[in-house]
């Protein structure tokens, strides 16, 4: 089993409910998460938009990273994120309100760069929200 450290925000919509039943639908098909950080509100990041809820998630999982990765843009569009990926002319990437957003943040010792996925986030250190919920939730591994 390794640690999955799962990122989630909500910026429109019931945030919080928005979050929980993300979570719920995460608990369907990893097993209950282990544990939970703070719920914390943030400033939209990279785009002018509404306040963010924010939480990390630990998950112990035998699953694949591109099954997580699966599973949490499944629960994306069951939630009604519809979001196409945009890039600006200088090739940044536009981010929009969210519904539901869930970042794989970290999975166990894996590490790996594909056009689909980048295992750790490479946002950890760049969202200064993320690291302080994650390290919430990794004091007790």
């Amino acid at each position: 089993m390794a640690k999955l450290y799962l990122a989630l925000g909500s910026n429109i919509g019931a945030r919080q409910a928005n979050i929980m039943s993300a979570l719920s639908f995460l608990n369907g098909y990893l097993g209950r998460y282990e544990a939970l950080s703070d719920i914390i509100t943030t400033e939209a990041h990279g785009f002018d938009g509404p306040e963010f809820l924010n939480c990390v998630a630990r998950y112990s999982t035998r699953k694949s990273p591109e099954t997580i990765l699966s599973i949490c843009k499944e629960i994306e569009q069951r939630m009604g994120r519809r979001e196409q990926v945009m890039y600006a002319p200088d090739g940044s990437r536009i981010f929009h309100n969210r519904i539901i957003d869930i970042d794989i943040l970290k999975y166990g010792k894996v590490e790996m760069n594909t056009p689909e996925l980048t295992i750790p986030h490479p946002q950890i250190e760049t969202r200064p929200f993320v690291r302080p919920l994650l390290e919430q939730v990794m004091k007790n591994d």
